[in-house]
């Protein structure tokens, strides 16, 4: 008998993906759009400037090897935090607080996981469309796979909960700094215009991802044997019958000083510009103080840093090598003829497939633009000008470059985020991508539903630049 076929390993789907972004660097033209250099310092390309590089060189074997650990150098914010964090969990756990805390939510919530659930995509959504909180999530998933572990769930739970939230906070943001601001200044529309129906559609996207993870999570309590993680290793198991220990007061300061990192470091972010390199500096002072009120001794809490910071290295690797797609296709010089080659077509097509075309070009762009903020400068000055073209208001091209960003973010696994979070809960990315897929296919849809109705009723026409402020605008 034929043993069936075998999903390979995540680092293999990975470097895989690497030799095929290698090949293309072959096979696809090399291009490039003259850029700009905005006020801020980033680069904007200039529409209608793309041309065929006059000298094709093509990447060599040996660049394709030295990329994979330049793609670790170049993911070493993403990585070390998240060594960071586990090894400071570590700590936290070696405290008894984890499981204290474990403990109390089980008595508040054990026996009403919906309201947990729902609660978490809520409340993660509403951060990441409010001030686009992303790899901060990844200190919970920890906590929530051990809590979901005692109500009969599993790490799927977990992960749906977190990266739900935060994909969808993402699509239907109403004023991410990262994303929608970008974007619309980009696009010389008034920033945080429109918001009136990014507001509106927020409540029916969160609901769509909670009725997703809800509906296998009540499937997997009834039955663990359909739960798609069944078998796998997973951290912090634990059981309803458990003894937890008691939340005492040292238990209680300890978690009051990680409110007062998160709190720390989201006003960080929002005022002072700060990302993963002082969030992980936050949550080394959050260790530190871990380890003094919980009277663990220096030795303890060191070794208790390093088995954590050993249990997520299968992590760290997924990460590294993720980045490492798109980065071979900077080297390769093929990113702009990719973009040129799926913008134009747009041109060709009546106002409302053309919205969703661009809604379609920016998720399968995220895949080789993992940032917010940098495929908005890549592909904003050109969806711009195309939608002037043909009807679509640059107001819509704003909201179809969010939901493209923003629930591709859950799926692809060249995020490294997502690969952080999946990682620290113990999921390998094809488990985890047979659980999104359907997810992600209720939220296109929806969001394809979103923008034939936007621009059926005009919307963005009140804030729609003249024609003869586009011309200026293009000719700066």
């Amino acid at each position: 008998m034929k043993e069936g076929f075998k999903v390979p390993h995540t680092l293999i789907l990975l470097l895989s993906m690497m030799l095929v972004a290698y090949l293309a660097t072959w096979l696809v033209p090399q291009g490039f759009f003259e850029t700009v250099t905005l006020d801020n310092g980033r680069q904007a390309v200039v529409p209608g400037t793309y041309a065929l590089a006059q000298a094709q060189t093509h990447l060599t074997p040996m660049d394709f090897l030295v990329a994979i650990p330049r793609a670790f150098a170049a993911a070493q914010d993403v990585i070390f935090f998240v060594f960071i964090v586990g090894g400071v969990l570590s700590i936290a756990r070696a405290t008894g607080t984890i499981d204290a805390l474990i403990g109390r939510l089980l008595e508040r919530f054990g026996h009403k996981p919906n309201i947990l659930i729902f609660m978490v995509v809520f409340c993660f959504a509403l951060a990441s469309g409010a001030i686009g909180t992303a790899g901060e999530y990844i200190p919970f998933v920890l906590i929530l796979v051990g809590l979901c572990k005692a109500m009969r769930l599993d790490a799927m739970t977990a992960v749906g909960m977190v990266v739900a939230g935060y994909g969808i906070g993402y699509g239907v943001s109403a004023f991410n700094p990262f994303t929608v601001m970008v974007a619309q200044k980009v696009a010389d529309i008034p920033v945080y215009s429109g918001i009136e129906l990014r507001l509106a559609i927020f409540l029916p996207f969160v609901l769509i991802g909670f009725h997703h993870v809800w509906s296998y999570a009540k499937k997997v309590q009834a039955n663990p044997e359909l739960s798609l993680t069944k078998g796998l290793p997973c951290p912090l198991a634990g059981s309803a019958e458990a003894n937890y220990p008691a939340l005492n007061k040292r238990h209680q300061m300890i978690l009051f000083g990680l409110v007062a990192a998160i709190v720390t470091a989201v006003w960080g972010i929002s005022q002072k510009g700060w990302y993963l390199y002082e969030l992980g500096a936050v949550f080394i002072s959050w260790g530190i103080f871990t380890t003094l009120i919980g009277q663990i001794g220096a030795d303890r809490a060191a070794n208790e840093f390093i088995e954590g910071v050993k249990d997520l290295a299968s992590t760290a690797i997924l990460i590294g090598v993720a980045r490492g797609i798109a980065l071979i296709m900077e080297d390769g010089q093929i990113l702009h003829t990719l973009v040129y080659a799926m913008s134009s077509p747009l041109s060709h097509l009546g106002a409302e497939l053309a919205a969703v075309g661009m809604f379609i070009m920016q998720t399968l762009l995220n895949l080789f633009i993992p940032s917010g903020s940098g495929q908005a400068y890549v592909t904003m000055p050109l969806m711009a000008p195309v939608g002037d073209i043909i009807g679509v208001y640059r107001q819509v091209a704003v909201l179809a470059y969010q939901f493209g960003d923003g629930f591709s973010n859950m799926i692809i696994p060249t995020n490294a985020v997502l690969m952080g979070i999946i990682g620290m809960a113990g999921v390998p990315y094809h488990l985890w991508f047979r659980f999104c897929l359907p997810l992600f296919g209720k939220l296109m849809l929806a969001a394809s539903v979103v923008l034939v109705l936007a621009v059926t009723f005009g919307y963005g026409e009140d804030v729609q630049p003249k024609v003869e402020e586009t011309a200026q605008t293009q000719a700066k």
